[in-house]
C-alpha cells in the first residue's frame, strides 16, 4: 500500500490538477522567458514548494501559496506550472 502511495504522491502534473490542500514542488514551467520571469518575480520557479489552497469552477483562478505569501494565478498560467505531488498542507 506505501508503494500505490509513493507512486502517486511523486507524479508531475500541471498545478491546475492538485487538490484544494494539496502541496507540490514545482519541477518546471511550460512558457516563455517573460511567463518565467513574471513567475519568478512572483516567487513561483523551479524547487519552491507551492500549496494550492483553493481554484473556482469553470478555469477561474487558481488561489496558491507560496512561503505566507497567497496568490491569485490565471488558469492558464497555473496550467504552465508542473509540480511534484507533495502530500497535504499542514498548519
Amino acid at each position: 500500500m506505501g508503494y500505490a502511495n509513493n507512486a502517486k504522491r511523486n507524479k508531475i502534473v500541471p498545478l491546475t490538477q492538485l487538490e484544494s490542500g494539496e502541496t507540490g514542488i514545482v519541477t518546471e514551467i511550460k512558457g516563455g522567458p517573460g511567463l518565467i520571469r513574471r513567475l519568478d518575480a512572483l516567487g513561483i520557479s523551479p524547487g519552491m514548494k507551492i500549496v494550492k489552497v483553493s481554484a473556482m469552477i469553470l478555469h477561474g483562478p487558481v488561489i496558491v501559496r507560496i512561503k505566507n505569501t497567497e496568490l491569485a494565478l490565471g488558469f492558464g498560467m497555473a496550467n504552465k506550472i508542473l509540480v511534484k505531488k507533495d502530500g497535504y498542507y499542514e498548519d
